[in-house]
């Protein structure tokens, strides 16, 4: 059984694996981070926050000496399943930790 848990995110109860929903690409073991199996990205701010007026001394850009901003994509169909800001040299988040055991006794799977 698949159980989706995000909008671009779910797993697979029976084989305890993170998906894709776009494709249905396997990422990762569902005990593990997700972000491990994904395509990851760090997109200059500049790009992500361009300036709203040309040729202002401000910006609303986030200071790159103290931000970045790092997409995570399927590897299969290039869906974008999470992004994240984070300062300089932070390691990724895991941001979702689910209780396998758990789902799988309410859902039906064995646990």
């Amino acid at each position: 059984m698949t159980l989706r848990i995000t909008e671009n995110l779910a797993i697979d109860l029976a084989t305890e694996e993170w998906c894709c929903v776009a494709c249905g690409h396997r990422l990762a073991p569902a005990r593990a981070n997700y972000k491990t199996g994904c395509l990851v990205a760090e997109v200059p701010l500049a790009e992500a926050h361009p300036p709203l007026v040309q040729g202002a001394a401000y910006s609303f850009t986030p200071d790159p000496d103290f931000c970045r901003l790092v997409e995570f994509y399927c590897p299969s169909c290039a869906t974008v399943l999470e992004n994240e800001y984070l300062p300089p040299g932070h390691p990724l988040t895991h941001d979702i930790e689910l209780d396998i055991d758990a789902l799988k006794a309410k859902h039906g799977g064995a646990a």
